[in-house]
């Protein structure tokens, strides 16, 4: 994935009625470690990396680039939401749009934390780079994610064969900034 082109990361922190989102600091290490090494946040994404090699090769400060954001609740991690580039060797239909990506620690899990942050950050890209249409790619299996697409306003484009599982691609058509 390629980064958008932001300039002046991070951005001010994007406020919800809940949440905070906002570039990572380094006391979001240990939260990170725990949502790239949980075999259930990554049920649908290839499987967990390894603690031990998380615990040694991430930064002091981890994921710290354009278009990542920190989801916080309460002063503290519990979600990843990231805006990049989809390359062009992906879909055709993905191919250069911008790229919603989502990660949540389980214990947030159904309490709508999800939709608020995306919504936030789908907001926040209307006004920062208006016109830009968003690509979302999930398996078809995740049975979570699907309805989230739906109701942040993605329609199916297309669906394909892809790491052994269904997946789906849908797309949200540009949105107007809102200031």
């Amino acid at each position: 994935m390629e980064e958008l082109g932001l300039t002046g990361w991070p951005p001010e922190p994007v406020r919800t009625e809940r949440l905070v989102l906002r570039g990572s600091e380094a006391r979001d290490r240990a939260a990170f470690v725990e949502l790239l090494a949980s075999s259930e946040v990554h049920t649908y994404l290839g499987g967990p990396r390894p603690r031990a090699a998380l615990e040694r090769e991430l930064p002091g400060v981890p994921e710290r680039w354009p278009g990542s954001f920190v989801v916080e609740l309460d002063g503290a991690m519990i979600g990843q939401i990231l805006l990049r580039r989809a390359p062009a060797h992906q879909r055709p239909a993905a191919a250069g749009k911008a790229d919603l990506g989502y990660l949540f620690l389980p214990r947030a899990w159904g309490l709508g934390y999800a939709s608020e942050a995306c919504a936030a950050a789908l907001d926040w890209l209307a006004d920062t780079l208006p016109g830009e249409p968003v690509v979302l790619t999930t398996q078809t299996a995740n049975t979570s994610s699907m309805p989230l697409a739906a109701k942040l306003g993605f329609a199916e484009v297309e669906r394909f064969e892809a790491w052994g599982a269904e997946q789906w691609l849908g797309m949200r058509a540009p949105v107007a900034p809102s200031g």
